[in-house]
């Protein structure tokens, strides 16, 4: 292991010759026993592979710019909850200083998601795709159950959408705080995207993203 991993490793957490640490590629997992530790280098040798759990449910969350505080809160919970790829998205109602600020932040996004991986001990780290309009996004994608956050009044709950479903993928669009716009709401219909609604209380963006994850997991994952 070299560069900031392995200063973090042997500086920050001082991390001494014997020690087991697991360690995956993203595919494998492997109990690796630190042999060596130098200033820029920590040198491991496998002492078993361990099991690795990829999960069956397929998560891809088209989520809205907001704010960068709440933005990258929920990049690292959508991690944490599972999700394996996230596409940011140019909302008509999202900031535009944001929009024009993101691709500066996409290299600290990418170790937000890192990060939010080795804390949760996923195998695989979410990819990070570059920004899109909405209705690109909902083009693009058309894999599995496809589910779009709606304040709409005749929207289903995200319970009805979810039952008796059995897909192994799913694609989640979550909005800005300003919702959707009718175009926008007419090129996710257009897709096959389902308006699902969270109930009558109204939600931030980074709240959806927890609630609507967590509901997908209980009801599609293993």
């Amino acid at each position: 292991m070299e560069g900031e991993a392995a200063h973090h490793l042997g500086r920050v957490l001082r991390a001494q010759p014997g020690q087991l640490y697991e360690l995956s590629d993203g595919a494998k997992v492997w109990l690796g026993r630190i042999d060596i530790v130098t200033r820029d280098s920590v040198e491991f040798a496998l002492v078993e592979e361990i099991p690795a759990h990829h999960p069956s449910l397929q998560t891809t969350l088209l989520l809205s710019v907001v704010k960068f505080d709440s933005f990258e809160w929920a990049l690292e919970k959508a991690t944490e909850l599972g999700v394996s790829r996230i596409v940011p998205l140019a909302a008509a109602r999202s900031e535009k200083a944001l929009l024009a600020a993101a691709a500066k932040r996409a290299e600290r996004w990418k170790k937000l998601l890192l990060e939010a991986s080795q804390q949760s001990r996923r195998v695989q780290l979410p990819i990070l795709d570059s920004m899109a309009k909405p209705e690109a996004a909902f083009a693009t994608h058309r894999e599995g159950l496809r589910v779009f956050l709606s304040e709409a009044p005749d929207a289903k709950s995200l319970r009805e959408v979810l039952d008796n479903q059995r897909a192994m993928a799913a694609v989640l669009a979550i909005g800005p705080e300003g919702g959707w716009t009718d175009a926008e709401l007419a090129a996710a219909r257009a897709a096959q995207f389902q308006d699902a609604s969270l109930g009558k209380l109204i939600l931030r963006t980074e709240t959806a993203v927890v609630a609507s994850l967590a509901a997908l997991n209980f009801a599609l994952s293993d």
